[in-house]
């Protein structure tokens, strides 16, 4: 028998899943749209040179490849096996996937973005704001969550470094989560620049940050033991280690503790890090409002790109991030000349809706079927007054549908129930004859009977 079920850690999305998410991205669109961003979309696949050697260590194995087609790949195997039979069988290496493959799914939506500005940039105005609402593939391992096809919804400025950017886009996304139902929600921030003097106290050497970097995004995951022993893992003194974690607790104390949290972190700080860093992160707070806003010193945001001030959106219940972004200043100058500041947030769509399931958030009718009216069908011969009742209704405004089938009337009356119909328009003998409809409130059982149509139209609609 063949296997019914989607690939690993890809979904299907019945009718009630698909209106969840839309109610969502609407919001979603409805909010950046309200700031001055316009919509953009990139394709699914991109040049594989594109992706790799923007996501750091771990993300470059994450990207799917795409295996070269016909000819293509025929003669990638026959010059690769040719050049390995030269050198000697014990210096001989397999086929690479970059031998392989020439394109690649999209790994997540601002490396395209940065490619699009560097190919466009004469078009683009000096200030562009864009969002965008499109899937990513990424060969992660599945968990609650985290799928290996999800939607990301980013929002980017690009063209200014000032702080009024991040400011922005975090009130953006906390006008999002506030109109979706969360109150409960943390904006952690944190500047790269801070890590790095973290690090450059704690007397870790520049060529090792990037792993220290890696292991200390991790934090959230495998905890204080598990970082600790992933640095030692990659070379990180545990003198240094300790230093590090030891300024992470101190962090968790003081923001366990409630009070001044943001002013005493910048205290526990201000002999480690630059006063500039500093004062970025301290505009960043002042601008946003009332943002729910902490500084985190141990938030690392795993991707290499980032350049200044990162940030993350968390809930109590569940373990990861809704959201996350920051300013990635260098990232466009790898696809052209120029080097252009730029900054962005990303929500992350199915992790919003796992916690919105889970907590009930959705409005009742979110999920209800969008159909407000069914149409009967008396017999084979009535079928085409059914469907031009259908159509008339429709001029209305409303959402029809028409049963198929000449079935018997107890029949078509169970299905609507089935499937939740608020109303039924019954068009029986009486009613054709008349040029009537009988109208029918499912929930109710009340009856309008042999009515004009504009009147059944105008009931339906008073109930929207």
């Amino acid at each position: 028998m063949t296997n019914t079920n989607p690939a690993r850690g890809m979904r299907d999305f019945l009718p009630a899943d698909v209106r969840k998410r839309n109610y969502v991205i609407d919001i979603i669109k409805e909010v950046y749209e309200s700031y001055g961003f316009e919509p953009l979309e990139t394709p699914a696949v991109e040049n594989i040179e594109t992706l790799t050697g923007k996501y750091g260590e771990e993300g470059n194995q994450l990207i799917f490849k795409i295996l070269k087609r016909g000819e293509k790949l025929r003669e990638s195997r026959e010059s690769g096996g040719e050049s390995r039979e030269q050198e000697t069988p014990a210096h001989a290496s397999p086929l690479t996937t970059h031998d392989l493959s020439d394109l690649a799914l999209r790994y997540d939506l601002t490396v395209p973005l940065a490619r699009v500005v560097a190919n466009n940039r004469n078009e683009l105005p000096k200030f562009f704001k864009r969002y965008q609402i499109q899937p990513v593939w990424r060969a992660d391992r599945p968990a609650r969550g985290r799928f290996r096809e999800f939607y990301q919804c980013d929002v980017d400025a690009i063209g200014s470094s000032s702080m009024v950017v991040e400011a922005e886009l975090i009130s953006a996304v906390s006008e999002i989560l506030t109109k979706l139902g969360f109150k409960d929600f943390t904006i952690r921030i944190n500047h790269r620049e801070l890590l790095r003097d973290i690090l450059v106290t704690a007397g870790i050497p520049p060529e090792k940050h990037s792993d220290a970097l890696v292991a200390i995004d991790k934090l959230d995951k495998i905890g204080e033991d598990g970082v600790k022993k992933e640095l030692a893992e990659r070379g990180i003194e545990a003198a240094a280690s300790q230093i590090i974690l030891e300024l992470f607790e101190q962090t968790r104390v003081i923001t366990d503790s409630g009070k001044d949290v943001n002013r005493t972190i910048v205290s526990n700080l201000i002999n480690i890090v630059s006063s500039e860093v500093l004062t970025e992160v301290g505009q960043i707070i002042q601008f946003s409002g009332n943002a729910p806003i902490t500084i985190d010193p141990s938030l690392a945001r795993g991707l290499s790109y980032y350049t200044g001030a990162i940030m993350e959106v968390n809930v109590p219940d569940l373990a990861g991030s809704l959201a996350g972004g920051g300013r990635y200043d260098g990232l466009i100058g790898m696809f052209g000349k120029e080097q252009i500041p730029a900054c962005g947030f990303s929500l992350g769509l199915e992790r919003i809706l796992v916690v919105m399931d889970e907590r009930n958030m959705f409005p009742t009718e979110v999920a209800a079927i969008s159909v407000g009216v069914m149409v009967t069908i008396r017999s084979e011969e009535s079928i085409s007054k059914s469907l031009s009742l259908a159509n008339e209704l429709r001029q209305h405004g409303l959402r029809v549908l028409v049963y198929p089938d000449a079935d018997k009337h107890d029949k078509q009356m169970k299905y609507a129930s089935q499937i939740n119909v608020p109303y039924v328009c019954i068009l029986g003998e009486s009613e054709i004859a008349e040029n009537t409809v009988t109208l029918k409130n499912m929930q109710s059982g009340e009856k309008w009977e042999n009515i004009q149509v504009t009147e059944a139209a105008e009931r339906i609609a008073a109930q929207k």
